[in-house]
């Protein structure tokens, strides 16, 4: 059974923390409260997937400094950043480093909430798609020199006998690694070998 996702919010406010957790969680939504993004990046490793809502303005990392670390681990989970009145620039700022919303307080309950609903929606999506994208990644890293130089021919569009003179070898030595990389790319044929590669970004 999937995980059910979690909404993460971060305020040093503690009013404000548990005014939004009675919010998502009257919303049918589950919610874990931190009170620093220090605190947040402490219990990451072992925190349910799902959305993170962050003030912007804290002590100790700021919201923007949090979509850094955030950027630099690779966690993917969308961040709706919150801001005081007059922190409109900080919450551009935070959307250009990745966050996908920003609400200045006091904010309308109902947007943020189709805010979160939309947000847990595209994780799904997105950690489905980083799924996929990181299992192609893993094949394709299984590939040996040779084995990425015909793919590389291949996702060019040249056919095995020009492959073959590309690279110096026999044309019957080209079908031989075009079969292992079919195998171990486990491609049915090759249109979706080429869409693997296009995918993981294997560019000619």
């Amino acid at each position: 059974m999937a995980t059910k996702s979690v909404v993460h919010v971060i305020d040093d406010d503690e009013a404000v923390r548990e005014s939004l957790a009675f919010l998502l969680r009257s919303a049918d939504l589950d919610a874990a409260t931190y009170e620093s993004a220090t605190a947040f990046l402490a219990a990451l490793p072992k925190a349910a997937p799902g959305c993170i809502i962050t003030d912007v303005r804290m002590p100790g990392l700021s919201g923007t400094e949090l979509l850094q670390k955030l950027k630099e681990m690779g966690v993917t989970m969308p961040v709706i950043v919150v801001t005081g009145h007059g922190d409109v620039p900080l919450a551009v700022e935070a959307m250009k480093m990745g966050a996908i919303d920003f609400f200045e307080k006091p904010f309308d309950d109902e947007a943020l909430l189709a805010s979160v609903q939309s947000s847990l929606g595209s994780w799904g999506e997105k950690e489905a798609r980083e799924a996929e994208r990181a299992d192609v990644r893993a094949r394709l890293e299984s590939l040996s020199p040779r084995e990425r130089d015909v793919l590389k021919g291949l996702v060019a569009g040249h056919p095995n006998k020009t492959i073959a003179f590309d690279l110096g070898i026999s044309h019957r030595t080209v079908e031989i690694y075009r079969a292992n990389v079919m195998t171990k790319m486990k491609a049915s044929s090759l249109s979706e070998l080429v869409r693997m590669a296009l995918f993981n970004g294997q560019e000619t």
